[in-house]
């Protein structure tokens, strides 16, 4: 374990976006046999989409964002409640109060997702955060990890979440699209004619890291070209100064 949670740390310090930061936990993740993971961070805005990290599958973690499941998900809303770890399966089901809470976890099993290990995070900072192992069956190994670590888990959720905050905590909105803050350096120092080489060379990484950076940014904007991405940032900061 010693060794396992040395190498999730020494990956969540080096981890510069999202990605960065699922693949660290994702690799922990199986390393323990811990199956899928979701990372979800409310924010204090409530017509803002709740932060993401999650293995679970894209068609159910979609779906649970477009439905607004978080403000009804009984998981999160025991996690409002303590700060403490909890299991729950599908007896969580019968505990459930409305039909829309019933149909969420039926969704969420025809998912593969039944049972799980949820850490909630309270760190004073703003709304609520849990990090939750999830698993489609409740299976010995699962089990035994949970009893046998759960205090270490609980330090791994808390350090996972001090980290996305501080690094992921000043993502820009350009059109409802949320850029991270190296994306955006990225962008900006394109904007003032800086090749991949020369932005490397003043924020302190590799050309093919600013590549990578600019890249992501034309994905989620949904453009083709450098320009037509700083195009965006240009408006976005006109209408930020209007």
């Amino acid at each position: 374990m010693h060794l396992v949670l040395q190498q999730f740390i020494d990956a969540i310090v080096s981890a510069e976006d999202a990605e960065g930061f699922s693949n660290a936990l994702a690799e922990t993740a199986s390393a323990l046999d811990l199956s899928c993971f979701a990372y979800l961070a409310l924010q204090s805005e409530e017509d803002r989409k709740p932060r993401l990290i999650s293995t679970y599958p894209t068609r159910w973690t979609t779906h649970y964002l477009d439905k607004k499941y978080q403000v009804i998900d009984p998981v999160i809303r025991k996690a409002l409640q303590s700060p403490e770890p909890f299991r729950w399966g599908i007896d969580f089901r019968s505990q459930t109060s409305s039909k829309e809470q019933r149909r969420l976890f039926d969704e969420a099993a025809q998912c593969g997702i039944r049972f799980g290990f949820t850490v909630p995070i309270h760190d004073g900072h703003g709304p609520i955060s849990a990090l939750t192992f999830a698993t489609d069956e409740s299976r010995p190994q699962f089990e035994k990890c949970i009893d046998s670590y759960t205090r270490v888990l609980q330090l791994m959720a808390m350090y996972f979440h001090a980290h996305v905050r501080r690094k992921l905590g000043h993502e820009r909105g350009l059109d409802g699209i949320r850029l991270s803050r190296r994306e955006v350096e990225c962008l900006e120092w394109a904007a003032r004619g800086k090749s991949s080489w020369e932005i490397g060379c003043i924020l302190g990484i590799s050309r093919n890291t600013v590549a990578y950076y600019l890249e992501n940014a034309k994905e989620k904007l949904g453009v083709r070209t450098i320009a037509q991405a700083v195009t965006h940032l240009a408006a976005a900061n006109r209408k930020k100064q209007n």
